[in-house]
C-alpha cells in the first residue's frame, strides 16, 4: 500500500482534556483586535535602528515565538507562478489555460486521473523540493539554541526541513504531505509521500543527480495518472482529499492537537517574562490566527515585545508602537542582515 497510516487510533479520541492553543489563540485575538482603536503605525524607526533593536531583542529575550505566514515561503522562493510553475504545469497551461498552481487546485478538471495528476505535482513541488532560497535555514540559524516556538499557517514543512525541532512546530492549517478521508467519520491522516513519487513516475517525470524529480529531455510527459493509482484511504476505501483547513471537515489529527497543547504550554510557561514575538510573512486572510494574538499579548505585558517583518504590510497598533519593531521588505533579505549581523556578535565574543 502506497499510503502510510499517521494515526492508530484517533477516530474518537477526545482531546478535551488537553489545552487548545489553536482556538485559545483565536479566542484572545478576537478579543484583542477591539481594544486596538486607536490606528496602526508603521513606527518611527530607521530600517538600520530597527534592524539593530530586532538583533539585540533575538539575542535578549527570554523565549522567541516566531509566526510565520505565506509570505515567509514567498521569500524563500516558493511561487505558485512563473517559472516553477511553468516547469512543471506546461500542459496544464496550453491545455486548461492555468495561471498559476493556486487557481489550478480549484479547476473542474474531466476527470479524477487529470485531477489526481495535476496534485500529485503540486504537492511534490511544494511538500516535497526545498524552497530555491536559504530563508529557513538562515531563520533557524538565528534563534538555534534559544528558547522558541513556532505557530505558522503555511502547510509546506519548511521550518521542519531546515532543521527546527518538530516539537516546537504547530502547523494550523494542516500539511501537503497528508491525505484525510472525505468520510466524515473516518478521523485519520495518512501520509502521501510514496503516493506523491509513484505519481510523478507514472507521469513520466524522472529523477536527476539529486534525486528529484524533472521533466525528461524529450519533454514528453502524461497528464493523468493510471485509474488504479486514485488514492483511496487503506482504513475502508473511502475517497480521500488534502488534510487542508477549508471548513469544517477539516481533520485535527493526534499530532496537530499535540502541537496545539504545546504551543498553550510555551505561552503560560513564558507568560509575563520577555518574549518577543517575531511575525514573518502573515498577511490579512487569516490575522485572527497568528497576528491578532501577538498584539494582544505584546500588549498585556509590558516585558513583551512585538516584531512585524512583513513587504509592504509592516504595521502595528499605535497602542504598542513603544514595544514593537515594524521592518518593510522582503523577510529573507531582512532575516539575512540579521544573521550577518549575529554572527560578527558572535564572533567578536568568542
Amino acid at each position: 500500500m502506497y499510503l502510510r497510516k499517521r494515526t492508530n487510533d484517533t477516530m474518537n479520541r477526545n482531546y478535551s482534556s488537553q489545552p487548545d492553543g489553536y482556538r485559545e489563540s483565536i479566542a484572545r485575538g478576537v478579543a484583542g483586535v477591539r481594544m486596538f482603536r486607536g490606528g496602526m503605525t508603521e513606527g518611527e524607526l530607521s530600517r538600520e535602528e530597527a534592524v539593530r533593536k530586532l538583533r539585540t531583542e533575538i539575542r535578549e529575550a527570554d523565549a522567541i515565538v516566531i509566526g510565520a505566514g505565506a509570505g515567509l515561503s514567498t521569500a524563500a522562493g516558493f511561487l505558485y507562478s512563473g517559472e516553477r510553475f511553468e516547469t512543471y504545469f506546461p500542459d496544464f497551461i496550453r491545455t486548461y489555460g492555468i495561471q498559476d498552481m493556486y487557481s489550478g487546485g480549484f479547476y473542474r478538471y474531466p476527470a479524477k486521473e487529470i485531477f489526481w495528476a495535476y496534485w500529485a505535482r503540486y504537492i511534490y513541488i511544494n511538500r516535497y523540493m526545498d524552497p530555491p532560497k536559504p530563508v529557513y535555514q538562515d531563520l533557524f540559524s538565528l534563534v538555534d539554541g534559544r528558547d522558541y516556538f513556532v505557530i505558522t499557517t503555511n502547510v509546506d514543512h519548511c521550518f521542519q526541513k531546515a532543521g527546527f525541532d518538530r516539537k516546537r512546530l504547530f502547523y494550523t492549517q494542516g500539511d501537503y504531505g497528508l491525505f484525510q478521508s472525505t468520510d466524515p467519520a473516518n478521523r485519520q491522516t495518512f501520509d502521501n509521500q510514496a503516493w506523491v513519487e509513484q505519481a510523478m513516475e507514472a507521469q513520466g517525470f524522472i529523477r536527476n543527480a539529486e534525486g528529484f524529480f524533472e521533466m525528461p529531455a524529450d519533454g514528453r510527459i502524461l497528464m493523468a495518472i493510471p485509474s488504479s493509482l486514485i488514492p483511496k484511504h487503506p482504513a475502508d476505501g473511502s475517497n480521500v482529499i488534502m488534510n487542508l483547513r477549508s471548513d469544517e471537515s477539516f481533520v485535527e489529527n493526534e499530532g496537530w492537537h499535540a502541537a496545539s497543547a504545546a504551543y498553550a504550554d510555551f505561552l503560560q510557561k513564558h507568560e509575563g517574562m520577555h518574549v518577543l514575538f517575531l511575525e514573518i510573512g502573515v498577511g490579512e486572510n487569516t490575522p485572527v490566527i497568528i497576528k491578532y494574538p501577538f498584539w494582544q499579548m505584546t500588549n498585556d505585558n509590558p516585558k513583551a515585545v512585538y516584531a512585524c517583518l512583513n513587504y509592504s504590510e509592516a504595521y502595528c497598533p499605535v497602542q504598542i508602537e513603544k514595544q514593537s519593531v515594524c521592518i518593510d521588505g522582503d523577510s529573507g533579505e531582512v532575516i539575512e542582515q540579521l544573521l550577518q549581523a549575529v554572527r560578527k556578535d558572535r564572533g567578536a565574543s568568542e
